[in-house]
């Protein structure tokens, strides 16, 4: 849609908006659990480093359309960005639907085309240098001039993201590196902790091992789940887990190191006597639910005393507390994940233009490509800023028809 919008406004050419579903944006809506955390606050230099490996890809698109862009073309349009939880910036209805009407109302102010209902079944790269689609369902024909495909992932596939960019990127001769779930939770082998589902720790101390190699450390909000473990911490940290790998999670805030909260439980211990070691232990913020449980699960009394707390049991609870392991069995499927990882290969798009490097007039933006930022509205900057700038381009180089396809 941002595409569509952009490249109509800057032009009169004409420009049609290929849908898939019965209305654009469907996706859109369950964005943010409705309420649509659409970009991030604060520096736009500070994005990069949110989109794991790919952060220099992302740099041209974010600094040709940035946040303060993206809040401006709302805000203009009467919809004004507010900030919450910690630098999320969402319309100030806090409504994924009226971003969507936003959207829809720039589309038709823009004079694009909108057809829906249209999915496209196949494109093919015409001798002449145009591009003919197929719609499926109408069994028509279109040629277009410039052809972009801003399809989406394969995630929540009952909106409609089905991975059909993938597909018809492949048909035009593009590599696709292997696509799977992200921002997902993590299930957990033999999870223990189903009885502790939603509760939840701030800034978690989790770090993530591979045959017993340290791989990522991270920080964030951490959630307990039914089947193992979510949260911000874990959604971000899922671009780099895999089934067989370990988590090790703090329920400790400030603590990510079994032996110095052995230490500090030695230290706090006589100053509470015969009172428990639950007690104790509250004092940490931990939960009296996850205690309860842990207690249970290793053969600790909930009425053993600080003051008989012995050196095996004390080191034993900080290892459960500070270092707890979570063998990671899966990451969640494409009903669970926010974005996917992987799509169309990066080497093969131009990022100063989102223009492919196999076939020309052929442009992609957003999540189709083989790229997935962290939670806190990044992905959704990068879908209107690699928009923007794929419409951009096709007219800085002179172009006078193009076709914005989904």
């Amino acid at each position: 849609m941002m595409c569509a919008i952009a490249a109509g406004q800057s032009n009169d050419a004409k420009i049609v908006l290929l849908e898939k579903n019965d209305q654009p944006g469907k996706k859109l809506l369950i964005a943010g659990s409705g309420r649509c955390n659409l970009t991030h606050a604060g520096p736009i230099a500070g994005f990069f480093e949110h989109y794991g490996e790919h952060g220099q890809f992302v740099r041209p698109a974010l600094l040709r359309f940035t946040n303060d862009d993206l809040s401006r073309f709302f805000t203009e349009r009467g919809l004004p960005l507010i900030e919450l939880n910690d630098g999320k910036l969402f319309p100030n209805t806090e409504s994924s639907r009226d971003v969507q009407q936003v959207l829809l109302d720039a589309l038709h102010d823009s004079g694009v085309v909108l057809r829906c209902n249209a999915p496209v079944e196949t494109i093919e790269f015409a001798h002449d240098g145009t591009f003919l689609l197929r719609i499926a369902k109408h069994a028509t024909t279109i040629r277009a001039q410039r052809v972009v495909i801003a399809t989406g992932g394969k995630t929540y596939p009952a909106t409609g993201s089905t991975g059909d960019g993938y597909r018809l990127a492949k048909s035009l001769g593009h590599t696709i590196v292997e696509t799977v779930p992200a921002l997902t939770p993590v299930r957990v082998r033999d999870y223990p902790l189903a009885d502790c589902a939603g509760l939840s720790f701030e800034n978690a101390s989790v770090r993530l091992f591979r045959n017993g190699k340290k791989i990522v450390t991270a920080e964030g909000d951490l959630l307990l789940t039914h089947h193992g473990l979510s949260g911000p911490v874990i959604l971000d940290m899922s671009r780099d887990v895999r089934p067989g790998d370990d988590i090790h999670a703090s329920f400790v805030t400030g603590f990510a190191d079994a032996i110095a909260f052995e230490k500090q439980l030695t230290q706090d211990a006589p100053a509470f006597g015969k009172k428990s070691v639950k007690n104790l232990l509250a004092k940490y913020g931990v939960p009296e639910r996850l205690l309860v449980r842990l207690f249970e699960q290793n053969n600790i009394s909930l009425e053993l005393a600080a003051a008989e707390l012995s050196r095996e049991t004390r080191k034993m609870l900080a290892r459960l507390l500070v270092e707890h392991p979570f063998p990671v069995a899966k990451l969640g499927g494409d009903n669970e994940a926010m974005v996917t990882r992987g799509g169309v290969s990066l080497a093969e798009v131009n990022r100063n233009t989102m223009q492919s490097r196999l076939v020309p007039g052929l442009y992609f933006s957003g999540e189709v490509l083989d790229i997935d930022g962290d939670t806190g509205g990044y992905n959704l900057q990068f879908a209107f800023s690699s928009g923007k700038l794929a419409a951009d381009s096709m007219f800085q180089r002179g172009h006078r028809k193009a076709s914005a396809g989904k």
